[in-house]
């Protein structure tokens, strides 16, 4: 099945009838893209909002004068007792994102004068919990994951330019399923990321290695992959077309599968290890916010001109797979360091229970999606 865009995963669960809350929702999600809210931003606005639908449809409430701030306390308590199918509760970070979201949706409301006031104003929504990474590979079982596919085959010679890629940006899922060809430059090492989180994008050191699995790829598998006309997508699925966040995830959890690594293997794992294992390396953390592509530490930008060439220098003195032949570089200039190891780690496990709860893996959320 194709994937629902965010207003069809509201047609499935709410009514359209002018002014009841199904109607309002798909407004809502309306003026996010008018107002040039990134895709991902809109599905995870529809997530949230198709969640609470669910909710009320229900109990048969379908208008919004039907909700009330007695109503909203109902469905906090409802995530609050709500347990999924392996027994586990709710986090209280995706309690905390489900009644945001709903937060963020009466605002609107209020905005557009359908409302004098909102309900959810007065919801005290949890404090989310602060968590560090599950699964931060080493050096030796990073080298596992990547030697997973075999790359005699096309499949397998995509797979692991994919795996290559991940382990040595530490780019987000989604940004590498937007990737384009252009975007990626084997020779002189770098990778363009566009309209990442934020709309906002980076130029970043892409390592030796895995520009040379990027170039084998676009040589002697891609040709096999693209139908035309071509859309310049890097990484292509058997069916021709860009992947999926569901089918990127897969990929990956399969090598981590083979790899015999415990625990939940996704892509995210490889942007906490990246960062982990350059923080050892001894490079400067604001440098491994610009690979991440953090730009706010306690409200404050940092490095927004940091050039490129010191950025690959920090790059390829710290991260393994930057270099095949290791090289000496000049230590990177100490500065002071606005951001704890701790801070970097947490807001990198924040992005992960994000993802996750996208994928429906800690949120409930139901939906069917094309694997590969």
């Amino acid at each position: 099945m194709s994937r629902l865009t965010p207003v069809e995963l509201l047609d499935e669960v709410a009514t359209s009838e002018p002014g009841s809350l199904g109607a309002h929702a798909r407004a809502y999600l309306e003026r996010l893209e008018v107002k040039g809210q990134s895709p991902h931003s809109v599905r995870t606005e529809s997530y949230h909002l198709r969640v609470f639908l669910t909710w009320a449809q229900d109990r048969g409430l379908r208008r919004l004068e039907e909700v009330t701030v007695s109503v909203l306390e109902r469905y906090q308590r409802s995530l609050f007792h709500y347990r999924q199918d392996n027994g586990r509760p709710l986090s209280f970070r995706t309690q905390r994102d489900r009644l945001q979201g709903l937060k963020r949706f009466y605002r609107h409301l209020v905005r557009q004068r359908v409302l004098e006031m909102s309900p959810a104003e007065l919801l005290e929504v949890p404090r989310a919990e602060k968590r560090l990474p599950r699964t931060i590979l080493t050096v030796e079982q990073a080298e596992a994951v990547l030697a997973q596919p075999d790359p005699r085959t096309m499949l397998g010679l995509r797979d692991r330019a994919i795996l290559e890629t991940f382990y040595s940006t530490g780019i987000r899922r989604q940004e590498a399923i937007q990737l384009d060809l252009y975007d990626v430059d084997p020779d002189n090492g770098t990778l363009r990321i566009r309209e990442g989180k934020g709309r906002k994008d980076r130029l970043i050191p892409l390592g030796e290695r895995a520009g040379l699995w990027i170039t084998k790829y676009l040589e002697e598998a891609r040709p096999y992959l693209v139908l035309e006309p071509d859309d310049g997508a890097l990484f292509l699925t058997v069916y021709r077309g860009r992947f999926s966040p569901e089918m990127m995830s897969a990929l990956v959890r399969t090598a981590f599968d083979g790899a015999g690594i415990a625990g939940k293997g996704a892509c995210h794992v490889f942007r906490h290890t990246m960062a982990t294992l350059m923080l050892e390396g001894g490079a400067d953390l604001r440098f491994i916010q610009v690979m991440l592509g953090h730009a706010h530490v306690s409200s404050t930008e940092l490095y927004t001109h940091v050039a490129l060439r010191k950025l690959k220098e920090v790059y390829e003195r710290t991260h393994p797979g930057a270099l095949l032949a290791r090289r000496d570089a000049a230590a990177a200039d100490a500065g002071d360091e606005e951001l704890t190891q701790e801070e970097l780690q947490e807001a990198l496990a924040a992005e992960a229970a994000e993802e996750e709860s996208e994928d429906g893996e800690e949120g409930g959320d139901p939906e069917t999606d094309d694997e590969e």
